[in-house]
């Protein structure tokens, strides 16, 4: 039997749902706003149904917005004026009877990647989301500052000095750099010089600049963000046996020794094991098989071998080099295998954070 609790909470969701339809009713029944009356741009219906809010209940929707769409909807609404009262509930009748209409969907980031993880694989979908959702951030410069260099440098290149120069002047000094770097001489020349004599920016151009950014360049990301030949056949390359591997290089040199030398500054080899700090190699060490190891250090180099071993105990040292000398002849075949291991488990560890792996690029090798 039903208790009076229950009956009280029943009667009082009756009494809401009796309060919502009559103001419903009210607000339909009201004449249609008539023609003639001021129309509303999509940015201004938002503001109007923001204002219309209020404080209590507009709050919880501010804090979602990110930091382009709160410096939208601020624009306009302080540059409202006064919007006509059945305006105002026509507006709030259309909202209301949308989001109550039976059968209605909400297409959004979260609902499609529900779906996708119901039918594709986990890597698969990670993979499709993040193309769409573009480079992390609040505001446009904080987009920018998760863009690739290249794929930031290829697009600027085709803008006037002047707008590259503004964009520069409000990305991190580091990433700037990086950018500047890859420019064309003349191009990138230019724009130092613009920012050197540049005074303070007037804030409607940096708005013009980032309504372009938002319409030209981020919208398009998804096609730009495409992942650079060269560091695709870099992976190829490192997963060759050794033989296949300088087989196809030799014969890239003489073809294309640009693309050639590239390509091996990308490659990730076993060789470059020891650009691994102290605490990354022993991790490492601690992650493979001790047999495995000791083969894949029987067909390193000297300079190979001595890291390795410089970063074990003394004992643990020796005995790895009695096991080494232990097992006599081994194949070239079970050396590349080894080899090949211990490289993508170091990759596994880099990519959980527990190691640190440093870039091909020299210049950013660790110093002690």
């Amino acid at each position: 039997m039903p208790s009076a609790y229950s009956e009280a909470r029943k009667d009082g969701k009756a009494a809401i749902r009796d309060d919502i339809g009559g103001l419903m009713a009210e607000l339909a029944s009201k004449p249609q706003v008539k023609e003639g009356k001021r129309k509303l741009s999509g940015p201004e219906r938002a503001a109007v149904l923001m204002l219309a809010l209020g404080e209590q209940y507009g709050g919880k929707i501010f804090s979602l917005l990110d930091d382009d769409e709160l410096r939208e909807i601020s624009v306009v609404m302080s540059s409202l004026g006064a919007v006509d009262a059945d305006q105002v509930e026509q507006l709030l009748l259309e909202f209301v009877g949308r989001m109550s209409a039976s059968g209605a969907l909400l297409g959004n980031y979260d609902a499609t990647e529900r779906l996708l993880q119901q039918y594709l694989p986990p890597e698969r979908v990670g993979g499709i989301m993040e193309e769409i959702r573009g480079p992390a951030g609040r505001n446009m410069w904080e987009k920018l500052a998760n863009v690739q260099e290249e794929v930031l440098a290829n697009y600027l290149k085709n803008e006037y000095p002047q707008t590259v120069a503004v964009v520069l002047s409000k990305l991190r000094p580091e990433h700037a750099a990086r950018v500047l770097a890859i420019l064309p001489a003349d191009l990138s020349l230019d724009c130092v010089n613009r920012m050197l004599k540049m005074e303070a920016v007037q804030k409607e151009v940096i708005e013009r600049v980032e309504q372009t950014l938002r319409t030209e360049f981020m919208s398009n990301l998804s096609q730009t963000r495409r992942r650079d030949a060269h560091e695709v056949m870099a992976e190829i390359f490192n997963n060759f046996d050794r033989q296949t591997e300088t087989r196809f290089l030799t014969a890239l040199e003489e073809d294309n020794r640009d693309a050639a030398e590239r390509i091996k500054a990308l490659m990730f080899t076993f060789d470059d094991l020891i650009k691994l700090d102290t605490g990354s190699a022993q991790t490492l060490m601690r992650n493979i098989d001790k047999d495995k190891l000791a083969i894949a250090l029987k067909g390193a180099n000297e300079t190979v071998r001595q890291f390795f071993f410089s970063n074990m105990s003394t004992r643990a040292a020796k005995m790895l080099v009695d096991d080494m000398q232990a097992m006599g002849a081994v194949r070239l075949r079970d050396v590349d295998e080894a080899q090949a291991l211990l490289v993508n488990i170091a990759k596994d560890l880099a990519a959980k954070g527990e190691i640190l792996i440093s870039k091909s690029r020299g210049d950013e090798e660790l110093i002690y």
